[in-house]
C-alpha cells in the first residue's frame, strides 16, 4: 500500500516538474458518456467515472464541463481524504482479521499458488502477505490497484479526484452516496469463500489486466456505455454473487436516491464509477422501473 502511495506521489510529482521545464501541449480530445433526468424544476446529471486514468487525454471539457458548470451540488461515491494516512484506521477495521488469522489460513492450495507466482511481479512477496492479517478482499483490491499503477494509470488522475478538485475551488457544495466507511465493509461483508474465489480469479487475470483496462478506458473514452457493459457483463457471468453486491444491489440503492432527490429544486451531478451506469442492472436501468429516464446527453 505504502509503495502505491509513493508511487502516485512520484508520478504526479514528476508531471509538475515537466510541467515547470516546458509548456503542456494541447491533450486528445476524449468523450466519456453523461446522462440527464429532469422535470420542471430538477435537474441530475450522470457521469460515469474511471478511477485512475494517464493523464494524456482532455475529458473535463465540452458536455461534461458544461453539466458541472451548471450543477450547484456535486455527489461522488465517496470523498477520499487528502491525506492516505487518515483512511488507516478504516482499512485495519475492515480490512484486517480481528482475530489476527492469517491470510494463509484462509487461502485455498491454488490460490496461494498463483499469488507465490504473481506477488513478486507486483512487488508483493508471498511468504510476508500469507502471514498478515490481510482479509482476501484487502489484497484483491491491492492488487487491482498495483496493477492498475503498472498499466500506466494513476489514481492522481482519475475523474473523480479531478471532479471533487473542480468542485471544491468552484466552491459547489459537495456530498458523498456512500462513503469510505461504507464501501470498505461492503467489501468486509462479502463472504470469506467468495473473497477467495474473486482473489483466485484476479490473479488468473493479471497476464490480461493491462489490455482489459486499456479496453475498458477505450470504451469509456469514447463514451461507449454499450461496450463497457458487455466487459461487466462477462464479469458478472462469472461471479453473480459478488456482482449483484457491489454493483446491481447498489445501483438500485442510488436510484432510490435519484428519484427522491427529484423532490427538490435544483442542479445535481452525480459522478460514479463507469461500470455503474453500463450494462443490464445499470443505475439508468433501475431509474426507468421508478419512472424516471435518463437521456443521453450528446
Amino acid at each position: 500500500m505504502k509503495k502505491l502511495l509513493c508511487t502516485a506521489a512520484c508520478l504526479a510529482l514528476g508531471l509538475a516538474t515537466s510541467a515547470l521545464a516546458a509548456p503542456t501541449p494541447a491533450l486528445p480530445d476524449v468523450d466519456p458518456a453523461l446522462w440527464v433526468v429532469k422535470d420542471k424544476d430538477t435537474t441530475v446529471y450522470l457521469f460515469g467515472t474511471v478511477h485512475g486514468l494517464d493523464g494524456k487525454s482532455d475529458w473535463f471539457n465540452d458536455e461534461v464541463k458544461a453539466a458541472f458548470d451548471k450543477s450547484g451540488e456535486v455527489y461522488l461515491e465517496a470523498i477520499l481524504p487528502d491525506n492516505p494516512a487518515e483512511l488507516q484506521p478504516i482499512m485495519m477495521k475492515h480490512g484486517m482479521d480481528p482475530a489476527g488469522k492469517s491470510l494463509g489460513s484462509k487461502l485455498t492450495p491454488d490460490v496461494k499458488a498463483k499469488l507465490e507466482k504473481v506477488g513478486p511481479e507486483l512487488g508483493l512477496p508471498a511468504s510476508a502477505v500469507l502471514g498478515s492479517p490481510m482479509e482476501p478482499w484487502m489484497l484483491n483490491l491491492t492488487i487491482g490497484a498495483l496493477a492498475a499503477m503498472k498499466a500506466g494509470l494513476n489514481p492522481e488522475f482519475g475523474a473523480d479526484k479531478q471532479i471533487l478538485k473542480s468542485a471544491r475551488a468552484a466552491g459547489k457544495k459537495v456530498g458523498e452516496l456512500e462513503g469510505a466507511e461504507f464501501q470498505f465493509s461492503l467489501f468486509d461483508k462479502v463472504p470469506e469463500a467468495l473473497q477467495v474465489k474473486q482473489l483466485g480469479q484476479t490473479l488468473d487475470q493479471m497476464a490480461q489486466f493491462k489490455p482489459l483496462l486499456t479496453a475498458m478506458v477505450g470504451h469509456w473514452n469514447k463514451g461507449d456505455a454499450e461496450g463497457l457493459g458487455k466487459l461487466l457483463n462477462q464479469s458478472a457471468e462469472q461471479m453473480p454473487e459478488f456482482y449483484k453486491m457491489v454493483l446491481t444491489d447498489r445501483n438500485a440503492t442510488w436510484a432510490e436516491w435519484i428519484d427522491k432527490r427529484m423532490d427538490q429544486p435544483g442542479t445535481v451531478f452525480v459522478a460514479v464509477g463507469a461500470g455503474h451506469l453500463a450494462g443490464r442492472d445499470s443505475v439508468q436501468s433501475m431509474l426507468k422501473t421508478k419512472g424516471l429516464r435518463a437521456k443521453r446527453v450528446r
